[in-house]
C-alpha cells in the first residue's frame, strides 16, 4: 500500500486533524500561527512603543521636551515610519492611545504599519498590584475586562498583544515567592487563552529584573522555575503553543552582583534556560532590554545566536529603552523633539539590533560582560 503524505499545513489539509484546543477551528489555529511566524521573522524584531501617557510624558520632560498627546503622536509616527526601518522590524507594540491615533495623511497607524509589513500589537493590561504577604511582589490587573479589550483592539487593527508580568529577585528576603510564580504564569496562561479566543497571537513576557545582588546562577535557577511554570500553565489552560510568542527577560546577574561574568557566560546561560523547558512549539523569543543598553543588549544577543546550534527558536528583540533613550538624549536641552536626527539614529540602532539577531553583531571587548562590583 503507497502512502502520500500531504505537504500541507495540517490545519489547512481537507482531511487534518483539528489537533489542539477545541475552542478555536483551523482557520483560527492557521491565522494566531501566521502571525507567530511574522513576528518571528529571522534578522527582524519588535519596536516596543506601548508605554503610557506619564511614562513616555516623563522620559520627554526629563529631556526638556513638554509631554502631550500630539507629541506623542508625532513621537510614534516617527518610530513607526523611519525610512528603512521596516527592514528590520516584523512588529511594533502599541499602547491603547496609538491604536487610534492617525499619521499626517489621515491613516490609523495599524494600516500604516501593516502598509510597511509590521505587525501591530497591542498592550491591554492595567496596572501593577502588590501582593498582600509577599514581601513587596506584584501582579499585573486587567484580566477581568480582558475578552472585551481584546475584540475591541482586534477590530481596532491589532493582530497580537503583549501581557507583562515583573518580577524581582531577592535572595534574602525569599522573593519571588512561590505564590508569586504561581499566581503570574497563570495569569499569563489566562492572558493567552483569552486573547486567542479573539483572534489576539499573545506574547507571554514573565519579566524578571535585573536589579539584585544574585549571581547568574542563582538566576538561571530561578528563571527556570519560572518559565517551567508558566508553560506549563499554558498547556494546562489550553493554549494553542504554535500561536504564541515568548517576551523574556536577558537572564543575568543582578546588576549589583560582586561575581563579574563574561557575555559568552550570559549568553551560555541564556540558551541554557530555553532549552529545559521552552517548547518548541513556539516560534520566537524577543528579549527585552530591561535596562540594559543598546551595546550590551546586542552583544548578547548576538552571543546566544552565535551559540545556540540546532536550537528551533528565532531569538531576536524587543526593546524599548535600549532603542529609544538616545534618540531622546539628542532632544536635550532643544525644547523639542528632534524627528530628522532621531529617525536617522533610530534606523542606524535597528540596524544593529537585527545584526545581533542573526548572530552577526560583532560587539567590542567588554561589551556585553557583567563586571562585578
Amino acid at each position: 500500500m503507497k502512502i502520500v503524505m500531504s505537504l500541507l499545513p495540517l490545519a489547512l489539509s481537507t482531511n487534518a486533524l483539528n489537533l489542539g484546543p477545541s475552542f478555536l477551528t483551523p482557520a483560527q489555529k492557521v491565522a494566531l500561527e501566521e502571525t507567530a511566524a511574522k513576528v518571528a521573522t529571522p534578522g527582524k524584531g519588535i519596536t516596543a512603543c506601548d508605554e503610557g501617557p506619564a511614562t513616555i510624558g516623563g522620559r520627554f520632560e526629563a529631556v526638556g521636551v513638554e509631554n502631550g498627546e500630539e507629541v506623542r503622536r508625532q513621537y510614534r509616527q516617527m518610530l513607526f515610519t523611519a525610512p528603512g526601518c521596516e527592514n528590520y522590524l516584523s512588529a511594533a507594540i502599541l499602547d491603547p492611545e496609538t491604536l487610534y491615533q492617525k499619521s499626517d495623511d489621515g491613516k490609523l497607524f495599524p494600516d500604516v504599519l501593516k502598509e510597511r509589513g509590521i505587525v501591530p500589537g497591542i498592550k491591554p493590561h492595567l496596572k501593577i498590584y502588590e501582593l498582600p504577604g509577599c514581601n513587596g511582589d506584584t501582579v499585573m490587573q486587567g484580566l477581568d475586562s480582558l475578552a472585551v479589550r481584546a475584540k475591541e483592539y482586534y477590530d481596532g487593527g491589532a493582530r497580537f498583544a503583549k501581557w507583562r508580568s515583573p518580577l524581582v529577585i531577592d535572595i534574602e528576603k525569599g522573593l519571588p515567592t512561590d505564590l508569586a510564580i504561581k499566581t503570574n504564569m497563570h495569569d499569563l496562561a489566562r492572558y493567552a487563552l483569552i486573547c486567542q479566543s479573539e483572534g489576539l497571537m499573545p506574547i507571554v513576557e514573565p519579566d524578571v529584573s535585573l536589579s539584585g545582588t544574585h549571581t547568574l546562577e542563582q538566576a538561571v535557577d530561578i528563571n527556570i522555575k519560572v518559565q517551567a511554570e508558566l508553560f506549563k500553565a499554558m498547556i494546562d489552560h489550553g493554549v494553542y503553543m504554535p500561536g504564541a510568542t515568548l517576551k523574556p527577560n536577558i537572564i543575568n546577574p543582578g546588576k549589583d552582583c560582586p561575581t563579574g561574568y563574561s557575555v559568552e557566560e550570559i549568553a551560555e546561560a541564556n540558551i541554557y534556560v530555553l532549552e529545559q523547558s521552552f517548547p518548541v512549539a513556539m516560534k520566537g523569543s524577543n528579549f527585552l532590554s530591561g535596562g540594559q543598553t543598546l551595546e550590551q543588549g546586542a552583544a548578547r544577543l548576538s552571543a546566544m545566536n552565535k551559540i545556540k546550534g540546532n536550537g528551533p527558536w528565532n531569538l531576536s528583540f524587543s526593546w524599548s529603552q535600549a532603542i529609544q533613550l538616545p534618540l531622546l538624549e539628542l532632544c536635550k536641552g532643544k525644547g523639542e523633539l528632534q524627528f530628522e536626527d532621531m529617525s536617522k539614529l533610530y534606523v542606524e540602532e535597528l540596524k544593529i539590533a537585527s545584526a545581533a539577531a542573526l548572530g552577526q553583531w560583532e560587539w567590542k571587548k567588554g561589551d556585553g560582560d557583567h563586571k562585578g562590583k
